[in-house]
């Protein structure tokens, strides 16, 4: 069986306020297989999370009527780790990075194509699942250590709380510490090869990551920038 057939049959909830969007979307996803719940609100969605337990949710930034997506988002990681892609009508550098902090996994701009759609869709649910791969080894890398059986983050000893994209960027880069990881490869690896050019994704992505990381985020120890080329993560020699 595929990734992509197991893909097709994942349940997907779809939180937005307007009809509009919630039936082209439906009609979208359910012509390439997928089952699909709606919620109009912050709140029936959460309710619907918790009862229908779908594994992903498409989740409109603006609601009308209580709580915004980045407020539901951030509920939502208080109990569950499903991968949710945030809806918007526009994508600035501060918008990704308040719905990164959320615990969003992606992002898809409104307008999209329903190719689009259906592409982030399948890429997001193929990170998922590629998450649950156990890995048991433990790395360490000065202050920074990983225990890749547990996802579990710990800097000068104290736990992180990763997203599950934050967590795959860093696994990808713990992976070939010491070495330049160009964009693209970094880019098709943990986001899929539909993201291949999306280097300023990556870079918000890296940002934000240095900013749980890093001492100085402005003058980074660990992840760092080769001019356009890509990124390696540097570690000291052992003491």
């Amino acid at each position: 069986m595929s990734n992509a057939a197991h893909a097709r049959r994942a349940l997907v909830l779809i939180v937005d306020d307007e009809p509009r969007v919630v039936r082209l979307v439906s009609e979208v996803l359910k012509a390439v297989g997928y089952a699909v719940i709606a919620a109009t609100s912050g709140t029936s969605a959460l309710e619907m999370l918790a009862l229908e337990q779908p594994d992903l949710v498409l989740l409109d930034v603006l609601l009308g009527n209580g709580p915004t997506g980045y407020a539901v988002c951030r509920r939502i990681r208080e109990f569950s780790d499903v991968a949710v892609i945030m809806l918007t009508a526009k994508a600035t550098e501060s918008d990704t990075l308040t719905g990164f902090e959320a615990g969003a996994d992606d992002y898809l701009t409104k307008p999209f194509s329903a190719k689009e759609l259906v592409a982030r869709v399948e890429a997001v649910l193929r990170r998922t699942q590629r998450a649950e791969e156990t890995v048991t080894a433990n790395f360490t890398c000065g202050e920074i250590e990983i225990n890749f059986a547990r996802h579990a983050i710990k800097v000068a000893g104290q736990p992180v709380a990763l997203t599950r994209t934050e967590y795959a960027l860093l696994h990808q880069l713990a992976l070939n510490a010491d070495r330049v990881i160009p964009h693209e490869e970094l880019l098709t690896k943990v986001w899929g090869a539909e993201y291949r050019n999306d280097v300023d994704y990556l870079r918000a992505y890296i940002r934000y990551l240095r900013r749980k990381l890093e001492a100085d985020p402005a003058n980074p120890r660990y992840i760092l920038t080769s001019p356009g080329v890509g990124y390696l993560l540097a570690c000291p020699d052992p003491q």
